[in-house]
């Protein structure tokens, strides 16, 4: 059995990396750590890089087009992964979640319609919707013992006529969440009994801890296999985001065709060759592969939890059930959100995400990734510890 070398550190500048090359646009100086955009800092897997470089050595690109072995790789990995067994018909390309998210508010609503959200969340779910002139309603989660909750009782407050799509993070994205089976379900009856379209975002569903299972929307009851779309991909999961791999399922015939000849009338169900060949490789592959890669990113999780717990008092760090995404409660450090991200970035020398970029309830958080080797984990957590011990 391969042993892969997480602890590697590679140099990603010149890259056209945003992570790394987009530092000082962003942030004002190019000499940060980077612990922002979600990808990670391993090396690409090896089998993903060799499937590249054979379809390379063609050398001839022209048109191509998604193989039944491709599909196949797809519903193999769902089935085995998730235990859910999905016909190929259900299964789409589209070029990245992000936009397949506009795809579904062009296609299902118009201008002035309500999208509902629920942050603090992934920020392209609040900008996405409001750039393409619909109303953004929040549903904010709720804090319960310190764990985030959906706010049912909220979320059936603000719904009216004009509500007809709502977007799910599952896993939730910034604060690591697995939904439990219960809460996906009642979600979906309240948005099936409004006439509401769930569009669920799965990108991290590969990238669950030890002790937690991820349910896609659709499988926690039939309400849900009939009123949602889901996105899903490899790319966060193989750490190949600029390959654009991702896809999407629905399961409902209605909703299927009406969502699959809008991509198609405009196009946008093909994908490249090596999106294909990158996702064939990564779910025949790639099994072996992702279970070191999770062993190794929750033992990063454990160590910024022990490592915060006893130095950085004023920080509370919520345990993340899946991904590699590590949300910082920073409160307790009684700064204003300026001085709080000047802490981070001019004191300390750190690329995070500032966390009211994530919307209501952001406010007083970062959001940190820990996928890299722990080497830069370890300088990155003793600056922060420096930084706040002079403030």
């Amino acid at each position: 059995m391969k042993q892969y070398d997480f602890d590697e550190i590679i140099d990603r500048r010149g890259s056209n990396c945003v992570k790394v090359d987009l530092l000082e646009e962003r942030f004002g100086s190019a000499d940060l750590i980077p612990l922002w955009v979600a990808d990670m800092d391993f090396r690409t897997p090896d089998f993903i890089i060799e499937a590249v470089k054979k379809r390379g050595l063609h050398e001839l690109f022209g048109y191509t087009f998604a193989s039944n072995d491709y599909y196949k790789s797809i519903t193999g990995w769902v089935k085995q992964t998730h235990g859910w067994d999905i016909p190929q018909v259900w299964v789409s390309y589209i070029p990245g979640i992000v936009k397949g998210i506009a795809f579904a508010v062009d296609c299902f609503t118009r201008p002035g319609d309500k999208i509902i959200v629920q942050p603090p969340v992934y920020h392209p779910f609040r900008l996405v919707p409001e750039a393409m002139k619909r109303e953004v309603v929040n549903n904010p989660l709720k804090q319960v013992d310190g764990i985030y909750k959906m706010d049912f009782e909220q979320l059936e407050s603000i719904i009216d006529e004009k509500c007809k799509l709502l977007i799910l993070c599952s896993p939730h994205n910034p604060g690591g969440i697995v939904w439990p089976k219960e809460t996906l379900s009642r979600l979906a009856g309240i948005c099936a009994k409004h006439n509401i379209l769930v569009i669920s975002d799965e990108i991290h569903a590969e990238m669950v801890y030890p002790g937690h299972k991820h349910h896609p929307f659709p499988t926690v009851s039939e309400t849900a296999a009939s009123c949602s779309i889901t996105f899903m991909a490899p790319s966060k999961t193989f750490n190949i985001a600029g390959i654009v791999t991702s896809y999407a399922i629905v399961p409902n015939d209605e909703l299927r065709e009406k969502f699959y000849s809008f991509l198609e009338a405009r196009e946008l169900k093909e994908g490249t060759v090596f999106a294909y060949e990158a996702t064939q490789a990564a779910y025949t592959h790639g099994r072996e592969w992702l279970g070191q890669m999770l062993r190794y990113v929750t033992s990063n999780a454990e160590f910024v939890s022990e490592f915060i717990k006893n130095h950085l008092p004023g920080i509370k760090v919520y345990q993340p059930q899946a991904s590699f995404l590590v949300w910082l409660d920073c409160k307790g450090l009684n700064l204003s959100q300026e001085e709080l991200v000047n802490v981070f970035v001019q004191k300390a020398g750190l690329a995070l995400n500032d966390g009211s970029i994530f919307g209501v309830g952001g406010e007083g958080h970062m959001r940190l990734n820990i996928g890299c080797p722990r080497s830069i984990l370890e300088k990155a957590l003793n600056r922060l510890k420096k930084a706040l011990d002079e403030k």
